[in-house]
């Protein structure tokens, strides 16, 4: 359960320097590996297209923790995503056989191999095969949506 709490902590810290570096005109990058942007705010908006880790956006507006973006590689693709799935350190998707897609993702936010290791070395009993088993799960939008209807959950501001 530390395990979890820690890498928690260092997520929910990365998001907030991320958070903290967006504003409107800027570029940014896609900081993960496939990013769904959306017509408006909420989890339950309609899909506007997909972009990619690594990707170049411009900021059009903030809302919060959200940002409306444009694709830089395609104008006509600007929609909605959390601040959080953005970087202003810019990031190259694996060009190379010498790291993962997952390893890349990490570098960009701070989280290299040496990092990884230094946590090691101050616990020798850490397991990371728990988390990666956590990051495998997907759910249908669908499903998760007729979960919340069905349990009389509140689907947030903006649905």
């Amino acid at each position: 359960m530390k395990k979890v709490l820690v890498l928690l902590f260092l997520t929910l810290f990365t998001a907030g320097i991320a958070a903290a570096q967006v504003s409107v005109g800027g570029t940014l990058y896609v900081a993960v590996k496939t990013l769904t942007l959306k017509s408006g705010t909420g989890f339950f908006t309609d899909n506007k297209g997909i972009l990619n880790y690594g990707d170049r956006v411009t900021v059009i507006k903030i809302d919060g923790n959200f940002a409306e973006v444009k694709s830089i590689a395609d104008p006509s693709l600007t929609g909605w995503t959390a601040t959080a799935n953005l970087s202003a350190k810019r990031v190259v998707s694996r060009s190379s056989n010498t790291a993962s897609a997952k390893e890349v993702a990490l570098a960009g936010k701070g989280f290299s191999q040496e990092v990884e290791d230094s946590y090691k070395n101050q616990k020798s009993n850490l397991n990371y095969a728990d988390v990666d088993k956590t990051e495998e799960i997907t759910v249908n939008e669908n499903e998760l949506k007729k979960f919340l209807v069905e349990g009389h959950l509140k689907m947030g501001d903006n649905q």
